[in-house]
């Protein structure tokens, strides 16, 4: 089960898998060639009682294409050392957005073992607005 906030639901936006070539990594061979990474994100985005049902309109939402051009601008503006270092910008960047109360971010190295699918981090932030102990657990 999802953690929600306390007496509102909570909207999960995701952008799932998303397969870039990014230049990451601490080895002289990683900084030589990009590769390949995937991400994955999860934004926790209150629900309000305002939204009303059946608004149909884009600007009440969250806007998953402005999330992925942003990843995509991260991951190109250059090397990044680390995964954890690329996994803290993306989410950031998603927390600017004030609707956005939690944002959960794995980058995965797909090429890195060869008896593996993926290495990487995955971490989880909060907005100043909502830090995880206002959490309803139930």
């Amino acid at each position: 089960m999802q953690p929600r906030i306390a007496g509102r639901g909570l909207r999960h936006v995701f952008i799932r898998d998303m397969v870039l070539a990014a230049s990451i990594g601490v080895y002289a061979h990683e900084q030589a060639a990009v590769q390949r990474i995937r991400i994955n994100i999860d934004l926790g985005v209150p629900e309000s009682p305002e939204a009303g049902i059946g608004r149909d309109e884009l600007k009440r939402v969250v806007n998953y294409e402005r999330v992925a051009n942003s990843v995509r601008r991260i991951v190109a503006a250059g090397h990044v050392m680390l995964v954890e270092t690329l996994a803290e910008r993306i989410a950031a960047a998603c927390l600017t957005d004030i609707r956005v109360q939690m944002v959960c971010v794995r980058v995965e190295k797909l090429d890195v073992f060869a008896d593996s699918a993926s290495a990487g981090v995955e971490i989880e932030r909060w907005s100043a607005s909502c830090p995880p102990e206002a959490i309803d657990s139930q």
